[in-house]
């Protein structure tokens, strides 16, 4: 059963809502398919934030539950891919509710 779009970006807004979320969002935007390790070294060593494997483990799991992101196995890795779709939801509800036409 599919969910209606106001649930579907309720979900993404609540995903949204974290500054880490939204920075491992923005690392998959510049450079899909990446193992926990690698978003983790690059969250440490480009953003210089502080964070444990474990809480990006659970961040990850927040954007998937939300349909922002997606996981595959290669082997006993796991491969987070950035899933659009989502996000331009998102967009299109702020887009349709910011947006007035003048009389």
């Amino acid at each position: 059963m599919r969910l209606p779009i106001v649930a579907r970006v309720d979900d993404a807004f609540r995903a949204i809502a974290d500054p880490t979320r939204r920075a491992l969002i923005e690392e998959l935007h510049e450079r899909n398919d990446q193992s926990l390790f690698e978003l983790c070294a690059r969250l440490m060593t480009g953003r210089e934030t502080t964070v444990t494997r474990q809480a990006v483990s659970k961040h990850i799991a927040v954007l998937e539950d939300a349909g922002l992101i997606s996981v595959r196995k290669l082997g006993r890795t796991n491969i987070h891919q950035l899933d659009t779709t989502r996000l331009a939801e998102v967009a299109a509800w702020v887009t349709a509710n910011t947006t007035r036409e003048q009389p």
